[in-house]
């Protein structure tokens, strides 16, 4: 898909971190951009910065989503891009100091991650499908969803975040196939380690010391290299139903 002053696109997770660089990516190549954010004031600031829309939303309730989605209707008459970054990643063992992993947490996290991201993408979807053809292959939207590698290498604690991200995996390719005839594609990306605001937080010998597991390039990822790969995702047509790592070849160790 080409994007232009054209494509709307709506990016959850949007006021921070990799959401924020995919928003930027976005915006810069020409496209105007909604952010889905629980943080009103950051959120704000970004649309601001880019010229686009705000919307508070927790995309873990299905009518907070459906009113932002239809708040962007009401402005840009319709949707092209979803990309979803917005997640949370509680620490917590199935066991710990004797008591089972607390359920409610478990559920929240599932909630926000996986059930997040299956409302934005179904709702974005729908939008898309009234779209006429883009092109000669009939391409009217793509969604790009995050997922991590710890979707496939959960380290302890992980339980629920790991469960939620490989939840976001497996509804990848069913997602395509189901939105296929309409026309609209679906791609994971699962990043590895990179210097998003929870990591910034860390003292420097620590962000070394994870930049150092990371094959190559030995560092951590620039969330400007996850905006990158959403751009490509969108404007490659024949990128459909997949998970892109984007990692640096690493391997997550248990702990």
């Amino acid at each position: 898909m080409e994007i232009s002053k054209d494509t709307i696109a709506i990016v959850t997770g949007g006021a921070s971190g990799l959401g924020a660089a995919a928003a930027r990516a976005l915006a810069e190549a020409g496209a105007q951009v909604a952010i889905f954010d629980m943080d009103a004031e950051r959120g704000a600031a970004m649309a601001v910065e880019l010229g686009g829309h705000f919307e508070q939303v927790d995309v873990s309730d299905a009518a907070s989503v459906a009113g932002a989605m239809q708040a962007v209707k009401d402005r840009y008459g319709t949707c092209h891009v979803a990309v979803s970054c917005a997640g949370i990643g509680p620490a917590a063992k199935t066991v710990s100091k004797g008591a089972a992993h607390d359920p409610a947490l478990f559920a929240k996290v599932i909630g926000v991650n996986l059930t997040g991201t299956f409302n934005v993408a179904s709702q974005a979807a729908a939008l898309m499908a009234e779209n006429a053809p883009l092109d000669t292959d009939g391409n009217r939207g793509v969604i790009v969803n995050t997922a991590s590698v710890a979707a496939y290498e959960g380290q302890v604690g992980q339980v629920a975040y790991a469960a939620s991200k490989g939840g976001v995996v497996g509804l990848t390719l069913p997602m395509a196939r189901d939105l296929a005839q309409l026309g609209i594609r679906v791609m994971t990306i699962a990043p590895g380690l990179f210097l998003t605001p929870l990591l910034q937080g860390l003292p420097q010998e620590v962000q070394d010391s994870l930049g150092q597991q990371v094959p190559f390039p030995t560092r951590l990822g620039d969330p400007a290299e996850y905006g990158a790969m959403v751009r490509h995702i969108v404007e490659n047509p024949m990128l459909n139903g997949s998970v892109i790592r984007l990692d640096g070849a690493i391997r997550m160790a248990p702990r």
